[in-house]
Order: structure tokens, then sequence, then C-alpha cells
């Protein structure tokens, strides 16, 4: 295992990421917490139980809680404001996580065709992950 170089001062490809990590994680945190909210404001507490909440709260997905007495989830995704909510979700987590497996690709790989190679690899499953992602939220 090699050490990488120094990071260079000024804005520079990775430290862009290092800031993006920290403020999609705080995102991630700050979007959960709304939804959980919401969702109980919105009368969850007295209609499902507790691991019915948090599977709506992060994808509304009628198929997800049909065994919870819910009367009508269909909703969830008609609105813009969840449907944002998860847009946002699927961006922030799915960039944070692939960034971080970036990360490690890059601190066991040396610079060769591998590293190239799999950071486009990369960049494939992330791009697939948010299409899909945003297929299945606009659509259902």
């Amino acid at each position: 295992m090699t050490s990488r170089p120094a990071p260079r001062l000024g804005f520079s490809f990775e430290y862009i990421m290092w800031i993006f990590t920290r403020i999609s994680g705080f995102s991630m945190l700050v979007l959960a917490v709304v939804g959980v909210s919401l969702a109980f404001w919105m009368g969850a507490r007295t209609q499902m139980d507790m691991i019915a909440l948090l599977r709506w709260t992060f994808f509304p997905n009628s198929f997800h809680v049909v065994n919870s007495g819910v009367p009508d989830v269909t909703q969830g995704w008609a609105n813009a404001f969840w449907q944002i909510m998860e847009i946002l979700m699927i961006f922030f987590a799915g960039t944070h996580g692939i960034n971080g497996l970036r990360n490690v690709l890059e601190d066991y790989i040396g610079p060769s065709w591998a590293r190239v190679f799999l950071r486009g690899l990369l960049f494939g499953i992330w791009l697939f992950m948010v299409i899909v992602g945003l297929y299945i939220i606009l659509t259902i």
C-alpha cells in the first residue's frame, strides 16, 4: 500500500468531495428527521408500527406497507414534496456511498489502468442508480 500525496492548497476534486461528504451526511440526517417528523404529524403514530413508519419515511412505496392497515399510501410519491425529499435522499445517499467506495479503491489501487477502469465503473454504477431511482420515484 502506498501513501497518497498531500492535497494541494485551493479547490481540487478531492477537497470538493471531502466537503460534499460532510454536507451529504448532514443532509441525509436532516431529511430522515424531517421525514419521520412529518409522518408522525400526518397521523402515522396511530396508523402503523415503527418499522412500517421508517420504511414509508425513506421510501413511501405502497408495496412496503401493504400489511400495516394504512388506508392509502399511494399518495406518498404523488405529492411533489415527498418526491423531492426522496430524490434528494437518493442523490445524497448514492453519491455519498460511491464517493466512499472511490476513496477506498484509491487507497488500495495505485495509479494504473485499473484505477481508471474502476473510477469509470463506479461512475456508471452511480449514474445507473440515480437514473433508476428517479424513474421509480417519478413513475409510481
